[in-house]
């Protein structure tokens, strides 16, 4: 298998792009390297963010300790869930993460849910701690996306635009590949290239344009609950868009519906109603407070 990425578009040649890093003989894939300094700097920063909006940061380490474990779990049961027939005749397999297989949306409901239990036991304020951990949240998904770029993974059907990006068709799951694709494929010094849209590049751009708008937005905000809701709108209005663009969609049944999607589509909807409804009420308080 060749190492080598291209953006032809760009004039981008990338060679011995590697998955993995060995360390005394062991190998360390580049995807579980980068996931894991997504979580640090997601941790840290929401650590930052909670001192600097009057709360105690040690909070947050208590929370990650928790959050991360069932973020991991719950990301792999939501990608296995929806993608039985790869496990269901190898139930072992289900544990091996070396080869990817999360999904965010899982890790996000996971992690959210175990934030509420947490604050809900320890009677802290659940909307004023994901304020400040929505940021911490999309910063380590912008980083965590760049694990499926070394996986070559998470990439979207054919394209000649811009970012169009060239992969070996013996480096990428076959199930993956489509006719499409297929039918565009280009032959460089004897290797067979698929042509592809880089969803991950993608998703990675939007998450981070978003997470200079929940930063920005922090020191306007009305309302405990308003950034994390804004993360919710903005990722799932980008995940929407891109979602439709890929290739290995998580689908519910046979439907053809991608689930990821749909889920996206409805907390878009959700957010947006409760984000216009808090806001209007903040809005009729403070106009009567100022008539008094």
């Amino acid at each position: 298998m060749t190492g080598t990425i291209n953006f032809p578009n760009l004039g981008i040649h990338l060679e011995n792009v590697g998955q993995f890093i060995s360390v005394f003989g062991f190998e360390i894939a580049y995807y579980g390297i980068i996931i894991g300094l997504g979580i640090l700097s997601g941790i840290l920063l929401a650590a930052y963010l909670a001192k600097k909006h009057g709360m105690n940061p040690d909070v947050v380490y208590d929370i990650a300790i928790y959050a991360v474990f069932f973020a991991v779990v719950g990301a792999r049961l939501y990608y296995v869930a929806f993608s039985w027939d790869s496990y269901k005749d190898n139930l072992l397999s289900i544990f091996n993460l070396r080869e990817g297989g999360l999904a965010i949306y899982g890790a996000v409901l996971a992690a959210v849910l175990t934030v509420f239990i947490y604050t809900k036991i320890k009677k802290i304020s659940f909307w004023k701690f994901v304020d400040v951990a929505s940021p911490a949240l999309i910063l380590g998904q912008i980083l965590g996306r760049w694990g499926n770029f070394f996986n070559r993974e998470a990439f979207g059907e054919y394209t000649d635009g811009l970012f169009a990006m060239q992969l070996p068709i013996d480096a990428v799951r076959r199930s993956d590949v489509t006719e499409q694709m297929l039918r565009h494929m280009e032959v460089i010094d004897g290797i067979r290239y698929i042509q592809v849209h880089p969803t991950f590049l993608y998703e990675s751009l939007w998450n981070l344009a978003v997470f200079a708008i929940m930063l920005w937005w922090m020191k306007y905000k009305k309302f405990d609950g308003e950034i994390f809701l804004m993360y919710l709108f903005g990722y799932g209005v980008g995940r929407f868009w891109i979602e439709g663009l890929r290739t290995d969609q998580l689908q519910i049944g046979s439907t053809g519906i991608a689930v990821s999607q749909m889920l996206a589509l409805v907390l878009v909807v959700l957010s947006g109603v409760l984000i216009i409804v808090k806001t209007r009420k903040v809005n009729k308080q403070q106009r009567k407070n100022k008539d008094r």
